[in-house]
């Protein structure tokens, strides 16, 4: 009896005592009832059982015995060869959600736990984490956004690298992302342009130190007599927006981005795998089919309500933001210096030379050179267009050129000579 109580759970053992007072006649059995929860009838029964078995007569008659619900042993080999053929490196529950999806399986993701750890397939990582301050969410959906470029092997091998250009709304955890070949100024511009025209403007972004991002360069001239500081492309067309730039100093300071990476570079990286996905067309078809199933069931409410996204000012064009822009002079021959190439202003005045022009780059590859708010037409001067204009000058220059003067007789230099005067007063001398 002393081995049963030791191996009996401790409300077993209070019960086993209540009953032994019942036994020795020191408890009612309407008070040992009210003690335990349980109507007078039942407390007759364990009573019963108590006198005829001792203390096992407290413990539950299922004890000991295989669940009536435990998945059958060839069920269990049948799943783990399954996850062992198509889905050997996915998470336990990303494994049940296939399961479920693509072989009409339902079950638990802690059985699939199970079933993966018992055939090694799957093991639990500890990992020692460096613990950084915890900071609260924004209250208000669209106060900051954080944005980030992750380079990772989306296509593992099937296809070109991407860089998948992503958006966390810190309020809610909102995903919204598109692939592209690089992390660079285009893509940077377009993504976000694409943001925008489907939530607004945010008032901030939270993004890393990239050189995209931010720059290392001194202040130029015309940036010192405007009191600027030296400012990427991007972080032009964010001030142009009214969109703070928040730098963060360590990967973990956004890392509410970095953690959304983690889940979709495991489960984004195997979606498309089982897509056949090959091209980085085809991989943002497939966002967004993916993108609302992940925000339904990832993203949450915000703590404040109404939203702080704003729409572009009036009259504002996204092309007229997302461009590249600098300044230039407009040269004495009315051409225009821009990376390496010239350009000739079809319409020249006299009121525009010297004067200061805006160069629109636009990533489609048109050119546009803006003064005092119109746009000037012009045309590429290529090295063909200046060899045959360089010809042209020189023959005109060989057709106009003229020979050496011959006044003639009756010309004024003709009648002064002064060899005939200085002869004419010598004799008048003499």
């Amino acid at each position: 009896m002393r081995e049963d109580i030791i191996t009996m759970s401790s409300q077993e053992a209070k019960r086993f005592k209540i009953i032994q007072k019942v036994l020795e006649k020191q408890l009612r059995q309407v008070k040992a009832g009210e003690l335990l929860g349980l109507s007078e009838r039942q407390v007759r029964r364990i009573v019963k059982r108590v006198r005829a078995e001792g203390a096992r007569g407290v413990t539950h008659r299922s004890r000991g015995q295989p669940s009536r619900r435990k998945m059958p042993r060839d069920q269990q080999e049948r799943i783990g060869s399954i996850i062992e053929e198509r889905y050997s490196d996915f998470g336990p529950t990303l494994a049940s959600e296939k399961l479920m999806e693509n072989e009409g399986i339902r079950v638990s993701k802690e059985k699939v736990r199970q079933v993966m750890m018992e055939q090694g397939l799957w093991q639990r990582k500890r990992r020692r984490r460096k613990i950084y301050q915890w900071r609260e969410r924004k209250a208000y959906s669209g106060e900051m956004v954080q944005m980030d470029g992750s380079h990772h092997e989306w296509l593992e091998g099937r296809g070109p690298k991407m860089v998948l250009m992503g958006y966390v709304e810190d309020a809610t955890g909102g995903f919204f992302g598109r692939f592209y070949e690089s992390e660079g100024v285009q893509s940077a511009m377009d993504s976000l342009r694409r943001y925008i025209g489907l939530y607004g403007c945010p008032l901030s972004l939270y993004l890393d130190k990239h050189s995209t991002y931010k720059t290392t360069r001194h202040p130029s001239t015309d940036e010192l007599l405007r009191g600027d500081q030296a400012m990427t492309q991007f972080e032009r067309a964010c001030q142009e927006l009214e969109i703070e730039i928040i730098h963060a100093h360590s990967p973990q300071a956004k890392g509410r981005i970095e953690r959304v990476f983690g889940t979709l570079q495991d489960r984004l990286v195997k979606e498309m795998r089982l897509e056949g996905i090959t091209t980085i067309k085809g991989a943002n078809e497939f966002l967004d089919r993916f993108i609302p199933r992940y925000n339904k069931r990832f993203a949450r409410e915000a703590l404040g309500e109404g939203d702080l996204h704003r729409r572009l000012p009036r009259g504002m064009r996204s092309e007229s933001v997302f461009c590249l822009k600098e300044t230039r002079t407009i040269m004495n021959d009315y051409t225009v210096r821009w990376r390496g190439k010239r350009y000739l202003i079809k319409t020249p005045s006299i009121a525009i030379r010297r004067r200061k022009v805006e160069v629109r780059e636009h990533f489609d590859g048109r050119i546009e050179l803006r003064f005092k708010s119109r746009s000037l037409k012009h045309i590429e001067i290529t090295e063909e267009r200046q060899e045959i204009k360089g010809r042209e000058r020189r023959k005109q220059r060989e057709m106009g050129k003229k020979g050496k003067y011959i006044p003639p007789a009756d010309h004024p230099w003709r009648r002064h000579q002064p060899s005939l005067h200085y002869n004419c007063y010598l004799e008048k001398i003499c």
